[in-house]
């Protein structure tokens, strides 16, 4: 299908991806090598943690332990179930953030920011009008941590986006605590070293709609990449996830567990744990008939805290292999670099012995 000339240009507050187009203006389209094979594809052997298992005894908790440290060792990405969410909660949170990205552009633009430091912004694909390739997506993205610090900068409209928004974010927090502290066991660390600084850490929410797309096999919602968090969280209201497969480098799409929410592991832990678990890359695709909304919660330390290896990972045989980092590091290096061209954190990051 050629390109419309006629929709080669578009300004931030008429983005593409929300207009009813026929055909990917030419600033969304993706290089053949990264585009996303839309024939059957193989799905992720993924790991499905029953969270419920972490409270049950000893014995089902090292089970449940061993589980987690199998499915960060092969993967980093595994689901969990059982968690605690209600599915009220849940659909509440999907239902308020699709009203609102329903809403006027107008009113959304209140938000528009392509300052990363923002702790509330709103835009289209990574930086508007910046990058030189366009990802099919909108978002919001705020802090959410403390709640009460935060919730006040949060939309206006709907007026019922603060509280069910809010009610998810501090739901998922407890389930963000509870992983968190079973990945830190599963490494075989004392479960209170980061404790304080884990409960006291970052909260920050990316709300994202990749609304339909008329040629979705030629662009992509997001590029791939990896989370810069400790541990990120996410709920969807369909497929749309793809993994890397650190096997054998295959993209594999992640399979639908009615109820369950999807667990990445982050830059920082892969720092932590010494490489023993990475940080999994991920890319959003495209459907042709339904907007998929996705909700991610990525947990890290605070602001200026730096994640570092632990050492009880490092000794002869396993130097360090990382540089410590805090959350306004990853947000520095976000301002000035393009994860589109493959630019990632983690790479500047790990440290060269050659």
């Amino acid at each position: 299908m050629g390109r419309d000339e006629s929709t080669s240009s578009f300004s931030t507050l008429e983005s593409a991806q929300e207009k009813d187009l026929s055909c990917v203006p030419q600033q969304y389209v993706i290089p053949t090598l990264h585009r996303s094979n839309l024939a059957p594809k193989e799905y992720a052997n993924v790991a499905v943690i029953d969270v419920a298992a972490l409270k049950n005894g000893l014995a089902t908790r090292s089970r449940a332990i061993q589980q987690i440290r199998d499915a960060c060792r092969r993967l980093g990405f595994f689901q969990v179930v059982n968690h605690g969410v209600n599915e009220s909660v849940l659909n509440e949170a999907i239902s308020v953030a699709s009203k609102f990205f329903d809403l006027p552009t107008k009113e959304k633009v209140k938000l528009l920011s392509n300052d990363v430091h923002k702790p509330v912004r709103y835009g289209t694909s990574l930086r508007d009008g910046i990058d030189k390739v366009q990802f099919w997506r909108v978002f919001l993205k705020h802090y959410a941590y403390p709640l009460k610090d935060w919730i006040h900068m949060w939309p206006e409209n709907p007026p019922e986006y603060r509280g069910k928004m809010g009610r998810y974010c501090e739901e998922v927090k407890k389930v963000g605590l509870e992983v968190m502290t079973a990945l830190i066991e599963s490494l075989e660390l004392d479960p209170t070293l980061l404790t304080t600084k884990i409960e006291d850490g970052m909260q920050v929410m990316a709300v994202n709609c990749y609304p339909p797309c008329p040629e979705p096999e030629i662009a992509l919602g997001l590029p791939p990449h990896s989370d810069y968090s400790c541990l990120t969280i996410l709920h969807q209201n369909c497929p749309g996830l793809e993994i890397m497969d650190l096997e054998d480098g295959t993209w594999k799409v992640v399979p639908h567990v009615a109820g369950a929410l999807q667990v990445h592991v982050g830059d920082h832990f892969e720092v932590l744990s010494n490489g023993l678990y990475k940080s999994i890359v991920h890319r959003a695709t495209l459907n042709k008939d339904r907007t998929r909304i996705s909700i991610t919660s990525l947990f890290s330390l605070g602001m200026d805290d730096k994640m570092e290896t632990a050492k009880e990972l490092v000794d002869d045989k396993h130097p360090k292999n990382y540089r410590e980092s805090s959350f306004r590091d990853f947000l520095n290096f976000l301002a000035s670099n393009d994860i589109a061209e493959g630019k990632n954190f983690i790479d500047m990051l790990k440290i060269n012995y050659n």
